[in-house]
Order: C-alpha cells, then structure tokens, then sequence
C-alpha cells in the first residue's frame, strides 16, 4: 500500500507540474469566463419565465389587508414589466404570539420571509437583510398600498436578521442556497471532469502509458493521474474564486450577506463544497479513465464520453429532489446512491446544520472512488496492455 501511494504520489506530482506550467493552462483559465458570459445573457433573456420561481413571502393579515398589498404588488408588477416581483401568500392570522416564527419554520411551502403587523406596523422576519432585495421590495408594496391614504408616508420596515428559534430552520431560504450551491458543484465538475480523458489519450497515443506501465501499477497510476487533475482544477477553481471575489467586491459590497447564509454557515459551507467536489471530480474522473482505456481517439473519446455525461444530467435531476425535503425517501435514496451523493449531500449542508452525516457520506464516496479506481484499472489491462486473466489463461493452455 506503501509502495501504491508513494507511486501515485510521484505520478501525481509529474502531471501536475505538466498541467499547470504549460502555456494551454492559461487559456483553460479562461475557458469558463465564455459559458459565464453565455449564462447571463441566457438567463436575461429568459427572466420572465422565470416568474414563477421568485422567493414568496407569506404574510399573516386579514383578508383586507392583504388585499390591499396583492393589489398593490400586481400594479408595481405592471409598471416594472420584466423585473419579477415577489410572490405574496396570505396567512390567516391566530392571534398566537409566535406565528410568524413557526409559519418560517413550516416545511411547506417554503417563505424566504414572513410579514406580520399588517400595513400599520409591518415587521419582517426571516433570514433576510434590510438592504436585500426582498425587503426593499415589500417597502415598495407597503408604500404603493399605502399610497392613497398617505401619500408622502415613508415606510419603516422591521428587519430580523435571523429565526428566534436556533433549532428551526428558514426553510425557503436556506432552500435557495442549497439549489445554488448544488447547480454550481454539478457545473464544476461536469467542466474540469473531461481534462483526464484528454489527457489519456495523448498518453496512450505516443506509448508513455505503457513505459509508466512497465515502471509501477496501473493502480497508482490512475490514482496520480486523478490526484493531479484534481490538483489542477482547485487551481483553477482558487483562480476564478479570486476573480468572482473581486468582482463581488466591486459590483455587491454586501457580499455573502445579501444571500441566505446556509444552515450549516458559510465557512463549513465552503469547505464541504471543495470536498464534495472533490468526491465529485474523482467518482466522475474514474469513470472517464475507465471510459480512456477503450478509447484510442478523440472521436472515439466524444463518442463514448457522451452518454456519461447525458447520464450526469439525469443524476443531478436526481439528486434536485433532496432540495426542500432533505429527510425525504428519495432524498436518502440519492444520497446513497454515489454519482448523486455529492451533490444531495452540499444541498443537505445549505438546509440542515450538523457534521455527522457527511462524514459517514464523505467515507462512502471514497469507497466507491477506489472500487470505480480498481474496476477502470482491471479494464485498462484487459484492453490496452492485454494482460488480464482470459489472455493468461490462454497462454497456459497453448503451452500444455
């Protein structure tokens, strides 16, 4: 085992320094700023579909009350055309004094926010800043309801940063980061996962693998080649981070504060992130190995690469259905599943606070990364070097 690693460690190390010092690295850097640039204009052009996926707030009111708001929120949505506006969902109010706080709580159907104390002393509670867009927008809304009463009125809007309850999540809310940080593990891995197949094939095509073959096992040698692809790609991730942090910097002085912060908070957020995707890119990478020992051509790599990667499409449609009910059968069911565990599991950590289970999640993905290891490197023996157990039992029948 020794032996194994130290093995890996030096092929890891040599397809590193090859990666990142080569002059194509710079323009892999600047690779994922052309789907950025396509995803915005994507998604401007498609917001007004969109409308039906904007945060609801619910608001405990009376019948008129709330009619006034709904009206008034319809005229705002009439005059700003294309800028969707939030959704309002009416509460019957019980005259309890906590409502509002487990109205937040409530799995279903969701609010980001709840508005309480009617168009005289609104207060909103949920895990929503002042300066958020949610709350500037219900101030518009009071104001526009208001308007006809009082027309210079300004509207003072209660703001509490967090639940009351710590136990209890901002369901919706958290709902939000946890689809944001699962489509982006989901994009990360789908982008940088293709590097090793490339590279295998160049390997293959001028006959290094089989003298790194001859030197030390298929095993290490699949097992560096992911580790420093692996490697390459943090370097990368670390790049465009620090260059999203500098834009955050000048474009959204808030930051991470305008966002629901995540149940688990924002530093563990991140660091289950880079290992998630981490197991991410090394469940996919072995598959894509397996997928380079069969292949001998960059057609024959997209030919074969193709159906994985449909197949990836379907998993994190999958893996969607844990957002919003992370205790739920499919949920598990996904979590369990490896492909797909990755990616429930960082949804999990935006909804549900505790450390346990992705620990027992991170020790199942590193089982499944060595068995998918062991089974592409038994499959590069049989079809490239041609040294598996049917062509040994071949040669001891030819020579009885």
């Amino acid at each position: 085992m020794k032996e194994l690693i130290r093995a890996a460690f030096v092929i890891a190390r040599r397809d590193f320094s090859a990666t990142v010092l080569s002059r194509t690295f710079l323009l892999f850097l600047l690779g994922p700023f052309f789907p950025v640039l396509m995803i915005a204009v994507f998604g401007a052009a498609t917001a007004p579909m969109s409308a039906t996926e904007r945060p609801t707030v619910g608001v405990i009111a009376t019948a008129q009350d709330f009619q006034q708001l709904d009206a008034a929120r319809n005229r705002l949505q009439d005059t700003f055309g294309a800028i969707g506006m939030i959704g309002l969902q009416r509460v019957d109010p019980n005259g309890q004094p906590q409502q509002a706080a487990r109205t937040l709580e409530s799995a279903k159907p969701g609010y980001v926010a709840v508005l309480e104390g009617g168009l005289a002393s609104p207060r909103l509670l949920g895990s929503v800043s002042a300066q958020s867009g949610t709350a500037k927008q219900l101030r518009l809304i009071i104001a526009e309801a208001r308007r006809s009463g009082t027309p210079s009125e300004a509207v003072h809007l209660p703001v509490m940063l967090t639940s009351p309850s710590p136990n209890a999540p901002n369901t919706g809310a958290h709902a939000l980061t946890a689809r944001g940080g699962q489509s982006l593990l989901f994009l990360l891995t789908l982008l940088l996962a293709g590097m090793l197949l490339s590279q295998l094939i160049e390997e293959k095509s001028n006959k290094v693998i089989e003298v790194l073959a001859a030197a030390v096992p298929i095993d290490s040698i699949f097992l560096g080649k992911l580790l420093a692809m692996l490697c390459a790609s943090l370097v990368g991730i670390a790049v465009w981070a620090a260059v999203g942090a500098a834009a955050i910097a000048v474009f959204a002085p808030n930051g991470l504060s305008a966002l629901p912060p995540p149940a688990v908070g924002w530093p563990t957020f991140i660091l289950l992130g880079i290992v998630y995707f981490a197991m991410s890119y090394l469940l996919l990478g072995a598959i894509f190995l397996g997928i380079g020992a069969h292949a001998s051509s960059a057609r024959e790599v997209q030919t074969l690469s193709m159906p994985v990667t449909m197949a990836q499409v379907v998993i994190f449609a999958f893996a969607s259905v844990a957002v919003g009910a992370p205790n739920a059968t499919k949920a598990i069911a996904a979590a369990i599943f490896p492909l797909s565990s990755p990616y429930v599991m960082i949804a999990r950590a935006g909804e549900l606070p505790g450390l346990l289970p992705h620990l027992v999640a991170i020790v199942w993905q590193l089982l499944w990364v060595a068995l998918f290891l062991r089974i592409a490197s038994r499959i590069f023996r049989r079809s490239v070097l041609k040294s598996g157990p049917t062509r040994l039992k071949s040669r001891k029948l030819a020579r009885t």
